[in-house]
């Protein structure tokens, strides 16, 4: 049996929406396949957190979830031989969900597909359109999806007569039951092909590349996917196509730290310039900006610069860039460079542990 989804996330069933991205960000972190390589737990627990948010994040998604279960779990349930959908079809002619029987009829929908689509910090930040040209069953040009030959159309299945299931009634205690199954000649669509595409072969799809256009908004992070609706796999015989899901991938940059809306950049400085202060130039996102450093700043000090950060997906306003100061030690230091720090410990009365050879000649300055 599938876990539940807020089991999943590690979230009460009261979570706000925040609550519950909060969770599925650092899961997704956690168990990106990129970040676990070769780790096929990790990948099927990455998909599980995938569905699991998808589902929550959604409001009228979330409240069939807490009123019926997932789908899997539906399912497990209507396979059984006589359930509460067989009950809703005798009384009402339709299912547990409010389907009346024979909506279904026709070409069956396309499925879904997923793709992984890589940015730039700057194009995560910004937004941007990428083109993208995901492999996958495209309509046959040939037949326009319709899988028939030209100059020939579908004719209606004599099987089921164009309803695409077929009905069995039997008795039970309850009364008669009445069970539908998909029509084995039409496959459930309602029609039957007499003269099939030559090219599709009747499927009115092929494998093909198929070229769209992806508008990622501004402030989009690791881990979220964009839904582009009915453009994913087509269907076969001219059905409503899949969705596809388009999954973001942030490169790093090395110049940033991402967190949440806020980004962070460390500023690295001399020890004589922590003590005397500075001005320095701090490459942003949107250009230079100039930094002022106070005398005396500590390692680890932090400015903001507002406004340079992430935009929000909610309200567009933009978090912060925090600039940390980063104070440098030297490693090595010439012969003048040390006589000088030398000095500047003796007139602060600081003691000073040096090791032979390495400064000899400034200890023997000050004897």
């Amino acid at each position: 049996m599938a876990r539940d989804f807020y089991e999943v996330l590690g979230v009460p069933r009261q979570a706000n929406e925040d609550e519950i991205k909060k969770a599925y960000r650092s899961l997704a972190r956690q168990y990106h396949p990129d970040a676990n390589p070769g780790d096929d737990g990790a990948e099927e627990q990455f998909k599980e957190i995938q569905r699991a948010y998808e589902t929550l994040r959604d409001p009228e998604r979330r409240r069939r979830y807490d009123q019926f279960g997932s789908d899997d779990e539906r399912a497990a349930f209507g396979a059984s031989q006589f359930g509460l959908n067989d009950l809703f079809d005798t009384f009402f002619g339709g299912d547990v969900f409010g389907r009346m029987r024979g909506q279904e009829s026709g070409p069956p929908r396309g499925p879904d597909a997923e793709i992984l689509l890589e940015l730039t910090l700057a194009e995560a930040v910004f937004g941007t359109r990428k083109t993208i040209e995901p492999r996958m069953p495209v309509a046959c040009s040939e037949c326009d999806g319709r899988g028939a030959a030209a100059g020939t159309t579908p004719t209606r299945c004599a099987a089921c007569d164009g309803s695409g299931e077929l009905r069995q009634v039997r008795r039970s205690l309850l009364g008669q039951i009445i069970t539908s199954s998909a029509c084995p000649t039409c496959g459930g669509t309602g029609d039957v092909i007499p003269n099939p595409c030559t090219v599709c072969r009747g499927e009115g799809r092929v494998h093909g590349v198929q070229s769209l256009d992806v508008d990622v908004p501004p402030g989009i992070d690791e881990g979220q996917r964009l839904r582009l609706t009915q453009r994913g796999p087509a269907a076969p015989r001219g059905g409503i196509a899949g969705d596809l899901y388009v999954t973001v991938r942030v490169q790093p940059d090395p110049r940033f730290e991402r967190h949440g809306e806020d980004l962070l950049r460390r500023i690295p400085i001399s020890i004589a310039q922590a003590a005397l202060g500075t001005r320095v130039d701090v490459e942003t996102l949107d250009g230079t900006e100039e930094v002022d450093v106070a005398a005396g700043t500590q390692h680890g000090a932090m400015t903001r610069l507002r406004g340079l950060g992430v935009p929000s997906l909610r309200t567009g306003r933009r978090g912060d860039l925090v600039v940390e100061i980063a104070v440098e030690v030297p490693t090595s230091l010439t012969a003048e460079e040390a006589e000088a720090l030398a000095q500047f410990a003796a007139l602060r009365g600081e003691a000073v542990k040096t090791r032979e050879g390495l400064f000899s000649r400034i200890r023997s300055a000050f004897q």
